[in-house]
């Protein structure tokens, strides 16, 4: 029997029974592969995990989701949502159940804990780093991630596997496939100078043009929210008049800053607005998005599946949302039979060059 197991945490739950099937599939197996775990927590609010199978000998694969916001748990008699440090604990604790009986462990974290820390600036902590490090104490061989907000924070464990992949070609086959656009008329625009890069690969995928970005000016004497509130964003790049356009970021927190841009181009006469992120969190709620939907300011918002997303957030006409778990699968099994991960890292699709070349 294979070696290869996976640990998936109540956070990520419907994710991980998918990587569970196709992983069967590309193994030719019938037998489940996630070993069952008990994430127990006492009404004082502390808590363990449990293994209830042995892992000895087995390659580990934790899969794992620290921004699933829908956890609860009764503690001094109310209920809690677990936050983010919340499921970071409980790696750990998964990690110290394994006890390096393994033959191997990987954590699979789409979206990186604390990614968003990545740098510091004066007297604030790096939890990032801090988290990285500490993985990799309790025993983590390799890290896998997804479009990460900054690949240089994998600098905090130079000799340490740390693998970023990007959901790119399974965001835009959804869109060429879904949405009637040519490439002639269509353009990206980066909503800040850090999604630039971003853009202009999503761009050389699409064929189309790399339209301009904004640069984001900040109240840097305020504080909101734990950032610098925005006071302008300012244009810098090619008309966009009766364009079709796609902005793209790494993750939508509250949208603000994103509908702002997107608000921006419509003054400035693009048509259809498309938005891109491998991560849409709505950490204000759904309402902000709904009144720029009807509004006009955007057709549709792509997003993935790798992290958390509200049963009540996919009902909504304007988000779609791509399923990555036959990828994530990909991903995984390369890794366990010691494959290389290039081809995965460089895989472009036929629908893609198809659409790039009309």
């Amino acid at each position: 029997m294979d070696n290869l197991r996976l640990v998936v945490m109540e956070n990520i739950k419907d994710l991980g029974e998918k990587v569970n099937i196709h992983l069967k599939e590309m193994m030719g197996s019938t037998h489940d592969l996630i070993i069952p775990i008990d994430e127990v927590r006492f009404n004082n609010g502390e808590g363990k995990v449990v293994l209830k199978e042995s892992v000895r000998k087995k390659d580990i694969f934790i899969l794992t989701d620290p921004m699933n916001h829908s956890i609860t748990y009764k503690m001094y008699n109310y209920y809690n949502h677990k936050s983010p440090d919340d499921h970071y604990v409980d790696v750990i604790r998964t990690l110290c159940a394994i006890r390096n009986q393994a033959n191997s462990v990987s954590l699979v974290m789409p979206l990186l804990y604390a990614s968003r820390q990545h740098k510091r600036d004066g007297r604030e902590s790096l939890d990032c780093a801090i988290a990285l490090q500490e993985f990799i104490h309790q025993g983590v061989s390799n890290i896998i991630t997804f479009d990460v907000h900054d690949s240089n924070v994998q600098n905090a464990i130079p000799r340490s596997s740390f693998d970023n992949f990007y959901p790119t070609n399974i965001l835009l086959e959804k869109f060429v496939t879904s949405e009637d656009v040519s490439n002639d008329n269509l353009l990206a625009v980066s909503p800040d100078n850090g999604a630039l890069k971003r853009t202009r690969f999503y761009a050389n995928m699409l064929g189309c043009e790399l339209g301009g970005h904004f640069e984001k000016h900040r109240d840097v004497y305020k504080v909101v929210d734990g950032k610098n509130p925005i006071l302008e964003h300012e244009y810098i790049g090619k008309d966009v008049m009766n364009k079709d356009i796609i902005i793209v970021d790494d993750m939508i927190a509250s949208g603000e800053s994103m509908l702002d841009v997107a608000r921006e181009l419509k003054k400035r006469g693009a048509k259809r607005i498309y938005m891109f992120s491998a991560y849409a969190m709505f950490t204000k709620g759904l309402e902000v998005f709904d009144k720029a939907y009807e509004e006009g300011l955007f057709t549709k918002l792509f997003s993935t599946n790798l992290s958390y997303i509200s049963d009540e957030a996919k009902e909504r006409d304007w988000l779609s949302v791509a399923d990555c778990s036959e990828y994530l699968a990909k991903i995984i099994y390369t890794f366990h039979i010691g494959g290389s991960v290039s081809p995965i890292l460089m895989a472009t699709s036929k629908v893609l060059e198809d659409f790039a070349k009309n």
